[in-house]
């Protein structure tokens, strides 16, 4: 296989935009108890914690007398949580520990100062009953406002192997990342391949484009024992910033509007409290500013930036601005995909 030089002008490596299939995390999850509370556990009201509390003790070689679960009635220092771990992308090992986040699902108040009693944790499907990690440990709240929620650091002990194949009949395929998912930046990255590595001995193509998101690429038959030689070649190679669509992405929690330099916005008439916008070429212009002052008659759109930027200037409210974007999406005139977050 041939490499060629890479261009110039490559800003990016596509392993920044895309990954390969099979590399997905995998969640664990499972039910446990949290001993060691101040009180602030479920009490003897929520019978779930009490009956599992039961199972828990005889499985340590105590089973409760005559009066069965009732006998822990009065216990408030425990709780229930639901249990959950993450096994990274690039698989683990048995005997690897990972972080695990434990969530009160009974009464209790507050999980501070407890520890995870020993518990199993299976896998994604409820039809698997295998036992993929067990779990236990002190609980660190991560935001002391929150104390129903708290993580385990390395508290999950990983039971079963995980290897994740990213290989099938001699084929690898690179999932592009939602951001960036398109029928063109998927065809740009399968040219890409196909131009920048190449046979000896022949022109073949490498790799295709299967839809918006996916790119079936052909492993060459002298990496066919080095799968992962080939994979690293393919993810390092440099491309040019991929070609999106026109996006405006808006936080209302945080107040933030991010929005490409090329989105437009077509002629319209904005009237929102005391403001009034008005666009396009029907503006009079001896009576508004014109928003984007580099526009000209080849390109009579306004850019949504600059409208953005004189809103700024008068000091309208971050939360008004995001209305008038809005209701501009509403009235179709602006030309880009609104994401609100």
């Amino acid at each position: 296989m041939a490499v060629l030089n890479s261009p110039a002008d490559g800003r990016t490596l596509l392993k920044s935009i895309c990954r390969v299939k099979g590399q997905e995390e995998n969640t664990l999850q499972g039910l446990g108890i949290v001993v060691g509370l101040k009180g602030t556990g479920d009490g003897g009201s929520f019978m779930p914690t009490i009956r599992s509390l039961a199972t828990a003790m005889q499985l340590m070689g105590n089973p409760a007398g005559s009066g069965g679960a009732n006998e822990y009635g009065s216990a408030k220092n425990v709780a229930l949580v639901a249990v959950t771990a993450t096994v990274p992308a690039a698989g683990a090992r048995q005997g690897d520990k990972i972080n695990c986040i434990v969530s009160s699902i009974g009464s209790a108040k507050s999980l501070a100062g407890g520890r995870l009693f020993l518990s199993p944790l299976m896998g994604p499907n409820p039809q698997d009953t295998r036992i993929y990690a067990m779990a236990e440990g002190p609980v660190t709240l991560d935001d002391t406002e929150i104390t129903t929620t708290g993580r385990i650091h390395g508290g999950c002990r990983l039971e079963e192997d995980f290897f994740n194949a990213f290989t099938a009949d001699g084929r690898i395929t690179l999932v592009l990342d939602e951001n960036h998912a398109g029928f063109q930046v998927a065809q740009d990255v399968a040219e890409l391949i196909n131009s920048q590595l190449s046979f000896q001995s022949s022109q073949v193509s490498l790799a295709k484009a299967l839809n918006q998101g996916n790119i079936e690429v052909i492993i060459p038959p002298q990496y066919a024992r080095d799968p992962v030689m080939f994979i690293s070649q393919v993810l390092n190679l440099p491309m040019l910033e991929p070609q999106t669509g026109a996006r405006v992405v808006i936080n209302e929690r945080a107040g933030s509007i991010v929005i490409g330099g090329d989105v437009e916005i077509g002629p319209v008439v904005v009237t929102h409290k005391n403001i009034v916008v008005e666009t396009g070429e029907t503006a009079p212009p001896d009576q508004f500013v014109p928003v984007d002052p580099a526009e000209t008659k080849e390109t009579p759109n306004p850019k949504l930036k600059a409208l953005v930027e004189a809103l700024n200037a008068v000091h309208v409210p971050t939360a008004d601005v995001i209305d008038i974007i809005k209701g501009l999406d509403r009235n179709g005139k602006l030309y880009a995909k609104l994401i609100i977050e």
